[in-house]
């Protein structure tokens, strides 16, 4: 499932809730540290949107789950093996995926972000991609190169490699048309660092907002169906603000 929502969304919660300290257990000290207000509210609605999210999944209370990071800043629960979570957030938009099925990773980036393609070419594409690339132009080259970028990053996200794996290692499947597709053989690794079986893993990029590309990255021993962005799996910005208006009246 990938939830998103904006912090302002949120404000309300972090201005009321009681529990405010408690639902950030660990993370208390560095969001009392924090000195700018829009970074701190927004540092604080990321952990309560994952906190809740993962609840939501569950079924308990979110006080009651332990946010910790592993090497590198990746986020996960502490004792709960059968959830993975992911984390990202750029200005106001704020997401969280979570999957109990293997690794998931997401990635946000705004559709208006300005690229340096040359630059972009040269750290982010394969040769394939690069050939491939090469016979686009104008916007649709931005909009290619966006969401190769950013369903790059929601990979590396999922392995807990972020920036550590160089992005030109590695194919992402049909990135020119955008749709959702599972890897063949293209360098693709699973969590274990093995070559990952053909697929394995499932790729999606969405528009979140009307001004935001959220990308998704979900690694499954079974394959299933890809991630989903609608429907039942997803909770939009309507209802992620009746979350918050429950949330304000709790004890």
């Amino acid at each position: 499932m990938v939830v998103f929502t904006t912090w302002g969304e949120w404000l309300p919660a972090l201005v009321t809730e009681p529990r405010l300290r408690h639902l950030l257990g660990r993370d208390w000290q560095r969001y009392r540290r924090t000195g700018d207000p829009t970074v701190r509210h927004r540092f604080a609605a990321a952990r309560l949107l994952l906190k809740h999210t993962a609840a939501a999944a569950l079924e308990t209370d979110a006080a009651e789950l332990d946010l910790a990071y592993k090497i590198g800043g990746r986020p996960h629960l502490r004792g709960l093996r059968q959830i993975d979570v992911s984390l990202a957030h750029t200005d106001e938009l704020i997401v969280v995926g979570i999957s109990r099925t293997g690794r998931i990773g997401v990635d946000a980036e705004p559709l208006s972000r300005s690229l340096s393609l040359d630059v972009m070419r040269s750290r982010v594409c394969t040769p394939g991609e690069q050939a491939v690339l090469g016979a686009v132009e104008g916007p649709a080259l931005t909009a290619a190169m966006l969401r190769l970028w950013t369903l790059k990053e929601a990979y590396t996200k999922a392995l807990g490699q972020g920036l550590r794996l160089l992005f030109t290692e590695f194919d992402i499947p049909h990135v020119i048309e955008g749709e959702i597709a599972t890897n063949g053989h293209s360098g693709l690794l699973a969590p274990d660092g093995a070559p990952a079986a053909l697929g394995a893993w499932a790729f999606g990029a969405y528009r979140a907002l009307d001004r935001y590309l959220v990308s998704v990255a979900c690694h499954d021993a079974v394959p299933e169906a890809p991630p989903e962005f609608g429907g039942d799996g997803l909770c939009d910005e309507e209802s992620m603000s009746l979350v918050s208006r429950l949330l304000c009246q709790e004890p």
